[in-house]
């Protein structure tokens, strides 16, 4: 009973094309394609951050970043549009966390670029990179962020079949789902309570 919510006592379906595209096993050669290349794209942007040492060292180049992230220009507007992301940059600028930090998102984007590629966790892997998508765009970086966002999103969602072509496969099938409750066999089985 996948993609079968309950609304006030009625069976709630998926349309077919959103059950095909984020249920249907054969669905993950369609996704296979965005996630190789999102996966590119964190690995590119890794591999730069971790070959420069103003990211790894001194962490200055994300400090850079931040401070004109919060700069407030005499006119126009400034790259923060929420007053509440702008007083939480600065705080991670006056505690110097940028030493850190920087690390952690150079290392980070080119983890997420392995898994990503591989296949594996890939739904996890791409909520991490969509959170760091939306970072930069909420710091005023657009860029390529909403493009990588928007397949970020669409891995999210099809987590199940995704990574199908790769990793996942074995993954989701050896360790399974927290949430796990009943087998596939057993759930078609079950009757459907009305």
């Amino acid at each position: 009973m996948a993609n079968v919510m309950t609304l006030k006592g009625d069976l709630v379906q998926d349309p077919p094309l959103v059950q095909k595209l984020l249920g249907d096993p054969r669905a993950g050669w369609l996704w296979l394609l965005p996630r190789l290349w999102l996966g590119w794209q964190w690995i590119q942007s890794g591999q730069g951050k971790i070959a420069n040492p103003k990211w790894v060292a001194t962490g200055e180049s994300l400090q850079g970043f931040w401070l004109n992230a919060v700069k407030i220009p005499e006119q126009g507007r400034p790259p923060i549009s929420f007053e509440w992301y702008r007083a939480f940059i600065q705080f991670l600028l006056d505690t110097q966390s940028y030493t850190w930090f920087a690390k952690l998102v150079a290392y980070g984007e080119l983890l997420i670029g392995i898994a990503l590629i591989v296949g594996a966790f890939t739904g996890i892997a791409a909520l991490f990179g969509g959170f760091m998508n939306w970072n930069f765009m909420m710091a005023g970086s657009a860029s390529t962020n909403p493009m990588l966002f928007i397949i970020a999103v669409g891995l999210i969602l099809a987590w199940k079949v995704s990574g199908y072509v790769g990793a996942d496969f074995y993954l989701l099938r050896f360790l399974g789902t927290p949430w796990r409750g009943v087998k596939v066999a057993e759930a078609a089985a079950a009757p459907v309570a009305r």
